[in-house]
């Protein structure tokens, strides 16, 4: 009887729900090894770029998560050169790793698929999304159902109105939304943190911080109870 091999994937963790529901989602799967979640972090801030997380938030999450975060530093300003050259070195942390597979949380923007499938052409590792292409309604409500719960951390103001910042992700949220945002935010109207999940052995205790405008965004600071 062949004994099946599981194959070896990273998991690009952004700390919002997709990359959680991703890590649920490849849990799932009998075939599929995750080694470890990969995080860029703004090294000037010590967060999480766009969502503006605090690395110790993260960090908790990869703790429940039970796996290693890589972390990547990112210089501020960061340019494209600079963030390439960075991640051509995880890229080859993965394969000393024995990694086949790269995972992402992204839903449907093609041109997003397509700069993450050039990046890793040539590099031996495949880049897979197993949320692609899921209705995002029925993907939010699955989520909200199964037990996820995130807060919305950033904010852009010229898609989605400032209050929504510092709210949770829930049932509510969604009925609130106007009908042109996409409901799990893939557009970039919102960026959220997640402090529960099915892919966690406990939650995380997190009280609101600071609201504040910056560079054209809404950031709604989390902090660990």
């Amino acid at each position: 009887m062949a004994v099946s091999v599981k194959k070896k994937v990273l998991l690009s963790w952004s700390s919002g729900k997709d990359s959680a529901w991703a890590l649920h989602v490849l849990r799932e799967q009998d075939e599929v090894e995750l080694v470890a979640l990969l995080t860029t972090f703004n090294h000037a801030m010590d967060r999480v770029a766009m969502h503006a997380v605090r690395r110790s938030l993260v960090r908790m999450q990869a703790e429940r998560a039970g796996l290693p975060l890589w972390e990547v530093e990112l210089p501020w300003p960061c340019s494209n050169e600079q963030y390439e050259a960075l991640m051509a070195e995880a890229c080859q942390r993965a394969l000393d790793a024995g990694v086949e597979q790269v995972a992402f949380g992204d839903l449907y923007l093609r041109d997003v698929r397509a700069y993450r499938e050039r990046q890793l052409a040539g590099t031996g590792l495949e880049p897979i999304f197993p949320l692609w292409d899921v209705p995002t309604r029925a993907l939010a409500e699955q989520m909200i159902a199964a037990g996820v719960k995130a807060r919305l951390t950033c904010v852009d103001p010229r898609k989605l109105e400032r209050g929504f910042a510092g709210r949770d992700f829930d049932g509510e949220l969604l009925r609130a939304l106007p009908s042109e945002v996409d409901p799990c935010g893939e557009n970039g109207e919102f960026h959220s943190f997640v402090y529960a999940s099915p892919a966690f052995s406990s939650s995380i205790a997190i009280r609101s911080g600071e609201v504040v405008e910056r560079d054209g965004f809404v950031f709604a600071d989390l902090l660990p109870e």
